[in-house]
């Protein structure tokens, strides 16, 4: 039944949204009617568990979908609900219907006898400036989970990625290098917008703001000041990928779930590009850059990883 919802309802749902995305009357009309049913059904949903806050390009994905894998983590109706930044303005009804029957938890728990956990994962939240006391408002006593690459590597996937973007109006155009140099150019005030206005999204800082958003030391300090008591497991990305079972495990512990053993580690969202690309002049400039900002990281978290030294 997991694996029916897993797979089946959200092919379903993407089949017909796509679909009806075609005709506008059709998806205002279907848009309005879904509104209408999150409101009357929401009630019946649970709330999530835990978040995968950040960070993008880290393997927020892979993570995912190892943990919704798992024999008691249910996933909701997809990875990436953006409920907390981007849909807002929706209602806590609409994010409500996103996630499993509280039916379905109460046969899994109490005829069962099995734990059930859910969650999501929007690396984006990490980064939004109202999203964590809008969590906070919502699911008090969620636990946090967040991926750390080294900050050049994920610089560069992030540019890659809206390099090959299927959206002509989020495709970058510019050199690597050029994009770096107009970094602050092409995203100055956006952030601010989104600090002075709670309903503003700004496309454009989550799609340029590629060396702001690796300056990871800052966004977890703010987590860290706005849940002090949650669980917060920092995880090193390298680490996911060089010893996945071992690095799964660990997350299942700190979710209070056993230990499970995949039949494989897949890679999700793998970017087509060699790493190398970096020339390693301008890598040594960015290496330069995140130093600082990296120790600040370790001595905040009381560990270092092994990134550029």
């Amino acid at each position: 039944m997991k694996t029916w919802i897993n797979q089946i309802i959200p092919q379903t749902r993407k089949k017909y949204r796509d679909k009806i995305s075609k005709y506008t009357k059709l998806k205002k009309m279907a848009i309005k009617l879904h509104g209408q049913y999150c409101n009357l059904t929401g009630f019946l949903h649970v709330l999530p568990d835990f978040y995968i806050i950040g960070f993008a390009k880290c393997g927020t994905t892979s993570l995912y979908e190892y943990l919704v894998q798992h024999p008691i983590i249910y996933p909701p109706i997809g990875k990436e609900i953006a409920f907390f930044d981007e849909y807002y303005n929706r209602g806590t009804n609409w994010y409500k219907a996103c996630f499993p029957l509280k039916f379905n938890k109460l046969i899994t728990t109490k005829i069962y006898n099995k734990q059930f956990l859910t969650g999501e994962a929007t690396p984006r939240y990490i980064d939004n400036p109202y999203a964590p006391l809008r969590i906070k408002k919502l699911t008090p006593n969620a636990k946090f989970i967040v991926l750390l690459r080294n900050p050049i590597d994920r610089v560069f996937s992030n540019y890659m990625m809206n390099v090959n973007s299927a959206l002509e109006s989020e495709r970058e155009k510019l050199s690597f290098e050029k994009a770096l140099a107009l970094e602050n150019e092409r995203i100055k005030g956006e952030y601010e917008k989104m600090q002075q206005d709670e309903s503003y999204f700004s496309w454009a800082y989550y799609l340029y703001a590629y060396l702001n958003q690796g300056i990871y030391v800052d966004k977890i300090q703010k987590w860290k000041e706005i849940f002090p008591k949650n669980p917060l497991l920092i995880i090193q990305s390298e680490k996911l990928f060089q010893d996945p079972q071992k690095t799964y495990n660990r997350v299942l512990k700190f979710l209070g779930a056993s230990d499970y053993e995949l039949p494989e580690f897949k890679k999700f969202k793998i970017g087509h590009y060699k790493e190398n690309k970096i020339e390693p002049n301008l890598r040594r400039q960015l290496c330069e850059y995140f130093k600082p900002h990296n120790e600040r990281l370790y001595k905040l978290l009381g560990e270092r990883f092994d990134w550029d030294e």
